[in-house]
């Protein structure tokens, strides 16, 4: 089985539910902290062995690609000040990897976005990591998609990271069904975009990682526009798990969707709290908050 070196990193969407702010920010370049979300997606990538990234954008979503493109004023300017440790930081987020752009013209969906990156992944299996969303892991050596990719390279076809939620939220969430193969790894016989409580197949909802067949070119192409004209990548996966196996992880750790305002708060005191430089005083302060 071929390693997985490839990333798709969908970032074009119009992030509505963060309106004002995301009109004229790409909701992907929020701060959590001092780096944007869209840095610890690609950190994740990384370290998951990831070289080669391809991110989806939209007309709007320009500022991404200048937060990944080298600033060589700035770096002078750094570098005259004697900034090493800034410098370095610069340098090292112009060279984690190769990353590559190209637009979503229209937006059509996860699955029409990813349809885009069929020539940068040819004939590989590549992951994909949802740009305004990170996952961190106890073991933060073992990234999730690093997971999902021991588990393709193992056992081929396709993987989706998995995390339980209350049945009520079933209906916000792709769900996947099917049986325990081993600890932790299911073995999909369902896969069903946002079902209503009482026809879901379990609680086990779909995590904003896949790591996914390039046979899914074929099935999202012939997969036809679902609600608001969309291309779900569910209804894709679902068609390809009947010629390949699917496979669902459930992991340690934990998903910070900074698509809404509240998360996005929460997040900022998750990575907040864990800095050696501000953690002491951001906890006394949140403890004092009545």
């Amino acid at each position: 089985m071929l390693p997985v070196r490839k990333a798709v990193i969908p970032a074009a969407g119009y992030g509505t539910r963060f309106l004002p702010i995301s009109k004229a920010i790409p909701k992907e370049m929020l701060p959590l902290v001092d780096k944007p979300v869209i840095q610890y997606v690609v950190e994740e990538a990384v370290a998951a062995g990831i070289t080669d990234i391809l991110m989806v954008i939209s007309r709007s979503k320009r500022a991404i690609e200048e937060h990944f493109h080298p600033a060589f004023d700035l770096e002078a300017e750094l570098e005259g000040k004697g900034r090493t440790e800034e410098l370095e930081g610069l340098r090292k987020l112009q060279s984690m990897a190769r990353i590559h752009f190209v637009w979503q013209p229209k937006m059509g969906g996860l699955g029409d976005a990813i349809l885009y990156a069929r020539e940068h992944v040819g004939n590989e299996p590549f992951a994909v990591l949802l740009g305004d969303t990170v996952v961190t892991t106890d073991d933060e050596t073992r990234p999730v998609t690093r997971l999902l990719a021991d588990v393709v390279e193992r056992h081929g076809g396709s993987a989706v990271a998995l995390q339980e939620v209350p049945l009520e939220k079933v209906s916000r969430y792709g769900i996947l069904g099917g049986e325990e193969i081993s600890p932790g790894l299911i073995r999909a016989t369902q896969f069903v975009e946002k079902p209503k409580p009482e026809e879901s197949p379990g609680r086990l909802a779909v995590s904003a990682r896949y790591v996914l067949s390039p046979s899914i070119f074929a099935h999202l192409e012939k997969t036809p526009k679902g609600k608001g004209g969309e291309v779900q990548l569910t209804d894709a996966m679902a068609s390809l798990m009947k010629e390949e196996a699917l496979y669902g992880l459930r992991y340690e750790g934990q998903r910070h969707d900074i698509g809404n305002k509240l998360d996005f708060i929460k997040a900022n005191l998750h990575f907040g709290l864990q800095r050696a430089d501000i953690g002491p005083a951001l906890r006394e302060y949140v403890m004092g908050v009545r």
